[in-house]
């Protein structure tokens, strides 16, 4: 190691040239002092130094002999990383007397690693820079936070030589439990995709990741449950369980022992989920007396005592493979005509789940079932996910410790109308949120000690939806990094919503992937800067245009640049347009563009491209990468253009003032977005056009939330509207309208008259067709 720019050297220099009576002029100016580094989670408390820390080849990380036991895996786990990120090997000792230049773990029982709280004890670390790193705190837990934060450190100078900011951090988590949750009983994900989602928590600090491993589709079609999907995701090889994994994808006892090792090397406790009796179908399609009205049903029969029993069974057979110290016993949504039953069978398998040595987990549903939790168990982790069926605040009060869960905030069903399809609020979450906040005055208090953390939820609702992991990915990773830093710390005042991203995006999902990478715009090396215009949703027949900005940030020269742009879009072709320079001078930038066309068949949706740009620094082959939505749309009606997608949009109101419900995503081409409004008759949402057009048609496509009645109006002004067409009674689907508009107009707005429920209104897409103006 090398320590660059040293302050005590410089501020020595200056007094001795000024003692020596001689001119002091050319002496160095004193360096700034470092600021808090750009992790995420950001850190408690950073005091800075000056100058960095030079790591090279030969850097060691090192653990003394009487840590061993609980460092070396942290020690082994750093040294893998190091050399991913840093591009060399490095070396784990065993030593007694570290060298001055080594990374040294430490235990000290007695280190002050924040305030004296039972999660800050357990996770917290002190992390040192000064001539080396020193990393030190109580448990080998705090110590890999703290390797986290080092390795986020980690700035790429020049071949064979990685720097960190000189100072000194104390470090802490505020809750407990930092969430992640995995719906793979409806959907199985490859498995090299579970795996790295551990890593991917452990890079922002989140420990918990919950594996829902039974589920099924949530009607059955035609009402005949042997035709619905469902799966249990774990197999054993015991004869009385053969036929109960799913085929399509299961975790074997192997499989199940890899994924605890990795979880095990990266500090995440995986929390498996068996639940039932409700969700409960891939039981009944293995045993049909399991389950109610015959066995036609995705719900178990409590009112048999052999169903009990055979959910003791599944629990006795593979709770010996968790190593974690919880188990989730599901006990949602079942039909409150049976309390009594599932009250005895709720205090059965909790009892029965401390029995085989774990703690007991369920979601919240006792205010539904019963009306409180009187006779109910109180010995259960509770996973609040909706104020009605279960509140935190009554869960507080009875005394269960509470996970907030919520699935308002923190649901996402992928590509679904609602929870979120498209990935949570992020902004909202940035400037709103934090573990303590839930909807509808259930909020606790900051400080409230049965409030143990907070946990996202992916459910994959849509059985029959065509994607992947990576695709869940995509919608995940915007607001990843939020619940991270809002779970770990709380809200940094130094830091806006933009600079977050960007800070999130540079910093990319971690080292040790076999599967997943950023799909943030900006994800990859600082050093490349990438700005893409995306284009507006690409009607079928017609092209559009991509064009990437490439910025050199460094203080050399960029060569060998060639961006490239990937696209994965059914019926969508991409050429050239534009080639910029392959060789980008510091501070210069460089065009590159693409014409993108669809063809008249290609079908409509939402996919994503993503330009890759490598280049040369130095001799390093660096990388940056920027992802885009690319929305394909059906071809306006003959002899007509849309008009609506170079429009603004604007409305009387927007639905608790949300961004995600704002007007602008009513004319973005995405059916995964919508516009809602207040909760009264006569609101609107108005169009301004680029410019005047003569306007034919509307096409309105509604949410659950539509009009019964409604006017389609024009002006020319803005001010002074007319009526084009009245539609007395909508289809609550989609609605297409004639306008009698023959002039030119500008704006064109839906003039709502009366709701079809109790909510506002809410759209879609609303959709104008015509020509502009000559």
């Amino acid at each position: 190691m090398h320590r660059f720019r040293r302050f005590s050297v410089i501020l020595g220099v200056i007094l001795a040239v000024t003692a020596s009576g001689l001119p002091a002029a050319t002496a160095k100016p004193v360096e700034a002092v470092n600021p808090a580094p750009a992790v995420v989670p950001s850190l408690q408390q950073w005091t800075g130094g000056t100058g960095r820390l030079g790591l090279r080849p030969g850097t060691r990380v090192s653990v003394a002999p009487a840590d061993a036991a609980a460092l070396k895996g942290v020690a082994d786990q750093l040294g893998t990383d190091l050399g991913a990120i840093a591009g060399w090997r490095v070396t784990v000792v065993v030593d007694a007397t570290p060298r001055a230049d080594d990374v040294v773990l430490r235990i000290d029982p007695a280190a002050q690693v924040g305030p004296d709280t039972a999660v800050a004890a357990k996770e917290g670390y002190r992390l040192e820079v000064t001539d080396g790193v020193d990393i030190v705190s109580r448990t080998a837990t705090g110590a890999f936070w703290a390797t986290r934060s080092l390795l986020q450190m980690l700035v790429r100078e020049s071949p064979g030589e990685a720097t960190v900011p000189v100072g000194s951090a104390v470090d802490w988590p505020n809750y407990a439990v930092r969430g992640f949750m995995l719906d793979v009983g409806r959907r199985w994900f490859d498995q090299k995709f579970v795996r790295d989602y551990v890593r991917y928590m452990s890079w922002f600090k989140l420990n918990t990741f919950q594996l829902h491993l039974n589920d099924n589709e949530i009607t059955a079609p035609g009402g005949d449950w042997s035709k619905a999907q469902s799966a249990f995701r774990l197999a054993s090889d015991n004869p009385k369980f053969a036929g109960l994994a799913a085929n399509d994808g299961a975790f074997t006892r192997a499989d199940w022992n890899r994924l605890e090792s990795v979880a095990a090397d990266h500090h995440v406790t995986i929390v498996p989920e068996i639940d039932a009796p409700a969700h409960a179908r891939s039981f009944i399609e293995f045993d049909p007396r399991l389950g109610l009205n015959g066995g036609n049903s995705d719900h178990l029969d409590l009112s048999r005592p052999a169903t009990t029993e055979f959910m003791k069974e599944v629990f006795d057979e593979f709770t010996p493979w968790f190593r974690g110290p919880a188990v989730h016993v599901g006990a949602d949504e079942y039909p409150r005509e049976y309390a009594a039953q599932y009250r005895q069978y709720f205090n059965d398998i909790t009892a029965h789940v401390r029995e085989l040595g774990k703690s007991p987990s369920a979601w919240g549903s006792l205010s539904v079932m019963s009306g409180g939790a009187a006779g109910y168990d109180r010995d259960v982790t509770i996973n609040s996910w909706n104020n009605g069926w279960y509140g935190p605040r009554q869960a507080i009060a009875d005394g269960y410790p509470v996970i907030n869960t919520n699935y308002a905030l923190l649901y996402v069903v992928p590509f679904a109308n609602y929870y979120h399809g498209s990935g949570l609020d992020g902004r909202w979450l940035f400037d709103n949120w934090e573990p303590n906040v839930f909807p509808g005055q259930e909020s606790v208090d900051r400080g409230e000690p049965l409030l143990r953390g907070a946990m996202s939820a992916v459910w994959n609702d849509l059985v029959h939806a065509d994607y992947d992991g990576l695709d869940v990915h995509r919608l995940i990773e915007p607001a990843f990094g939020v619940l991270a830093q809002k779970m770990w710390r709380g809200a940094d005042p130094g830091i806006g919503y933009p600079a977050f991203l960007d800070r999130v995006a540079t910093l990319g999902n971690g080292p040790g992937n076999e599967l997943i990478a950023s799909t943030l715009t900006g994800a990859g090396d600082p050093r490349i800067g990438v700005s893409v215009d995306g284009p507006g949703p690409l009607p079928a027949g017609e092209s559009v245009t991509v064009t990437a900005t490439v910025t050199n940030n460094s203080a050399t020269k960029l060569t060998n640049v060639a961006p490239k742009l990937f696209l994965d879009a059914e019926g969508v072709t991409s050429t050239v347009a534009t080639r910029g320079s392959t060789v980008i001078a510091p501070g210069n930038t460089a065009v590159w563009s693409w014409r993108l066309t669809a063809a008249g068949t290609a079908p409509a949706g939402t996919t994503r491209a993503a330009v890759e740009v490598p280049a040369s620094h130095r001799g390093v082959l660096l990388t940056k990468r920027a992802q885009i939505p690319i929305r394909t749309v059906p071809a306006a009606p003959p002899g007509s253009q849309h008009l609506s997608f170079s429009a603004k949009a604007s409305a009387s109101s927007v639905e608790a003032g949300l961004d995600r419900l704002a007007a602008h995503q009513v004319n973005d081409g995405d059916m995964a977005t919508r516009w809602a409004s207040a909760y009264t008759d006569g609101e609107w949402l108005r169009l301004d056009l680029a410019q005047p057009a003569r306007v034919t048609s509307a096409r309105l496509f509604w949410e659950a939330a539509c009009a019964s009645s409604y006017r389609i109006q024009v002006s020319t002004d803005g001010t002074t509207w007319r009526d084009a067409a009245t539609v007395g009674s909508s289809t609550c689907k989609e609605d297409t309208v004639t306008l009698n508009a023959p002039e030119p107009v500008r704006q064109v707005r839906m003039q709502g008259t009366k709701r079809a429920t109790t909510y506002g209104y809410s759209l879609y897409e609303l959709w104008l067709f015509g020509q502009p103006a000559p």
